[in-house]
């Protein structure tokens, strides 16, 4: 296994005449939690989308566990263990919880929706599925219509789908937008329990989180890298905090201890 999990080289993406990425070069440790801030604008999504192969790149190449799969399609990559999760929680608002897990279990297995399997072979999924909402927290809500979660709760079921999928990296597309404090807080815990044996990279706005959760930071302005290392070291950079002056997304002395 290498040491790096996922590595850039030159990334680059323009779109008729505007390069949204610049020659990004992201080394993400495997076991580390890496975030990928800056202000909007900065060019984070695309780098998700030219990751998870939703955009194919302009010029650069991605390499994961030192393969190199530039050319990949996104079921490819997928298969690979690399599942993103969506800014927009993305479960099934008329299925259980349970089977919401379900689903991303059966993918898994390649047996996607056929829903007249045998009865044991879906009391193994209940075990699984119901393992994994016992560690997010929602294992009392498997029969409950997840359209009637409060939305801290489907940002928890989204990770529980997202384990299902057993995933290698956790691409986490800021899991803590639109929360409360109280959400934010549970979320945060439930990232850090997850990536225990995982990896995960995430785009996130809140700096608090940032800083109480993430190993090595990744500051992107107008496309490119500029800065990169631990909270502290990065929040200390004049170029950042110039890069964050006026801007509402973020505040980077917003974090105390």
């Amino acid at each position: 296994m290498s040491e790096f999990i996922l590595e850039t080289r030159g990334l680059t993406r323009a779109f008729k005449g505007f390069v949204a990425v610049s020659g990004v070069d992201l080394r993400v440790r495997t076991g580390h939690i890496h975030a990928l801030i800056g202000p909007n604008g900065a060019g984070k999504t695309t780098v998700f989308n030219l990751l998870t192969k939703f955009l194919i790149p302009t010029d650069g190449q991605i390499l994961f566990d030192g393969i190199d799969i530039t050319a990949e399609h996104p079921a490819q990559v997928a298969r690979r263990g690399v599942v993103r999760s969506f800014q927009i929680s993305a479960v099934f608002p008329h299925l259980s919880v349970r089977d919401n897990v379900r689903i991303g279990l059966q993918r898994k297995l390649g047996t996607s929706f056929q829903f007249w399997r045998s009865a044991r072979s879906l009391d193994r999924l209940n075990e699984e599925a119901d393992g994994l909402l016992e560690a997010v927290g929602l294992r009392a809500q498997a029969e409950e219509l997840t359209v009637n979660l409060p939305y801290g709760s489907k940002r928890a079921l989204e990770l529980a789908t997202t384990l299902a999928l057993d995933p290698r990296l956790m691409l986490l597309d800021e899991p803590t937008q639109g929360m409360g404090r109280e959400d934010v807080s549970r979320v945060t815990e439930l990232i850090r329990k997850v990536a225990a044996d995982r990896t995960v990279l995430m785009v996130e706005h809140n700096m608090n989180v940032v800083a109480g959760l993430c190993d090595v930071i990744t500051v992107l302005q107008r496309g490119q890298v500029l800065a990169e290392g631990p909270y502290d070291r990065v929040a200390a950079d004049p170029r950042v905090v110039e890069a964050y002056m006026g801007s509402s997304d973020a505040v980077l002395e917003g974090h105390h201890g």
